[in-house]
């Protein structure tokens, strides 16, 4: 198993080079093919002011039009410096919340940015949820804050046995297999769904794919699971968290549910996530 189509989200922020720079390394890496897409969140009126927003929308698809132009120059660019010749350019004046998981499920990985409070890029500030949500692809998501030159040495593995975190790990095995270090973390696991050793199985499961992983239990913590990861994750010097995103039955939903909304507000390290 490898990524052989990796799609990178491009707005109108400051951090969607550092969005592409990490996907070109990744096509390199996988010897993939790079898409860049690029799609703002859409302008929405209220109801009783529809009637008269035509000139509005007209004027906001002309400058979407024309930031478009400048960034598939710039993006085009960095594929040749990168020495690229797999790269293509798509450009959609849809909704990126509703373009961008159409177009991914024709990839095997797709990259987006956090939404950044400070900084508005056109982008809503639910979009990467809707994304994981809807993508029916792992979805790397990238912090607006910080600076990764690279992901995938030392990965963490958040695992709480469910499906969502199956899902996840499955979709990350290329990332795992070419990973230095991989780690795998349950907080307070269950031994009714974890088994009588936390985190065993899933390292077994792991080890038949090439991938040799530690397991790290959190134990008797008040913390929250989000920040119990995201301090791991430090403790860890991890570069890139793996985890599945909102589960379904009570138990996934106060434990991982809680830690995505977690993750996706407050992120310190890129993750993958999977719905």
């Amino acid at each position: 198993m490898s990524y052989k189509t990796i799609l990178v989200h491009i707005d109108a922020g400051e951090r969607w080079r550092a969005r592409l720079d990490i996907a070109v390394q990744l096509v390199q890496r996988f010897d993939a093919h790079l898409v860049g897409l690029f799609a703002l969140s859409s302008v929405r009126f209220p109801g009783y002011a529809l009637p008269e927003a035509g000139a509005a929308l007209t004027e906001a698809e002309k400058m979407a039009e024309a930031l478009g132009a400048e960034v598939r120059a710039e993006f085009e660019r960095q594929a040749n410096v990168a020495g690229l010749t797999n790269a293509e350019w798509r450009a959609s004046l849809e909704d990126a919340a509703e373009i961008v998981p159409l177009h991914a499920r024709y990839a095997d990985l797709v990259v987006i940015g956090q939404a950044d409070p400070d900084h508005p890029s056109g982008m809503e500030a639910g979009f990467a949820h809707r994304v994981v949500l809807a993508a029916g692809r792992p979805v790397l998501v990238m912090p607006y804050a910080g600076r990764f030159n690279a992901i995938g040495k030392h990965v963490l593995v958040a695992w709480n046995a469910g499906r969502e975190a199956a899902r996840a790990v499955t979709d990350s095995l290329p990332l795992l297999q070419a990973a230095d270090k991989v780690t795998v973390v349950s907080v307070n696991p269950k031994a009714a769904l974890h088994g009588e050793q936390p985190g065993a199985n899933i390292a077994l499961y792991l080890a038949r794919h090439g991938v040799r992983a530690e397991v790290s239990n959190v134990l008797g913590s008040e913390i929250d699971a989000g920040n119990q990861l995201l301090s791991h994750a430090a403790d860890l010097s991890a570069d890139l968290i793996v985890m599945g995103a909102y589960g379904h039955s009570r138990f996934s939903e106060m434990v991982l549910g809680g830690a995505t909304r977690t993750l996706l507000g407050s992120m310190t390290v890129p993750v993958v996530m999977a719905h």
